[in-house]
């Protein structure tokens, strides 16, 4: 092959490479490295982004994270807390390695709040949901004691555990559990 196709080919494939999503780019992480996979149990999206590297959060890989967290009912989207993130690591970390999370609720909208809460007495009118700090998640695989249990231990905020209706809440509050 002569020189100049070489060149062209590599080019392509770098440019290929270089245009990926962030989510696809970031599959793999190294030490220092936090990663997540989540899996979006309304919209079926999943993915897994290595979210904070070289003593940072990582830009493209939260948007990533707030898109796939995003209210399903409204498709509204918002930035979800970083330190929600650090203790989803956490519990992921502790419950094996690199589990996938079902994620059952992340952001909600005022409106899906509100209509939650008066379909329930479980939903808190003024739920960290709102503000992205809250996530409702199990893990297929994992009695949702386990994933209580690893909630409680990663000490991040509030835990609760509803085994009827098959999810784990944790948020970035203060430490409290039901």
């Amino acid at each position: 092959m002569n020189p100049r196709r070489s060149f062209l080919k590599s080019s392509v494939v770098l440019a290929s490479a270089l245009s990926l999503p962030a989510m696809a780019r970031t599959a793999k992480a190294a030490p220092g490295e936090r990663t997540l996979r989540l899996y979006n149990t309304h919209t079926g999206e999943s993915l897994r982004s290595v979210f904070w590297a070289e003593g940072r959060f990582l830009p493209e890989s939260l948007t990533d994270i707030n898109k796939l967290l995003r209210d399903h009912r409204s498709n509204s989207v918002a930035e979800i807390d970083p330190q929600l993130l650090v203790l989803l690591n956490r519990v992921s970390t502790q419950l094996g390695r690199d589990p996938v999370l079902h994620v059952i609720s992340g952001y909600r909208s005022p409106e899906t709040n509100q209509m939650l809460a008066e379909a329930s007495d479980g939903v808190a009118r003024h739920s960290m949901h709102l503000e992205g700090k809250a996530i409702d998640i199990r893990m297929p695989g994992q009695s949702l004691s386990h994933v209580h249990k690893a909630a409680l231990n990663a000490r991040g905020g509030g835990v609760g555990y509803y085994p009827d209706s098959q999810f784990v809440h944790l948020d970035t509050g203060r430490l409290r559990r039901w």
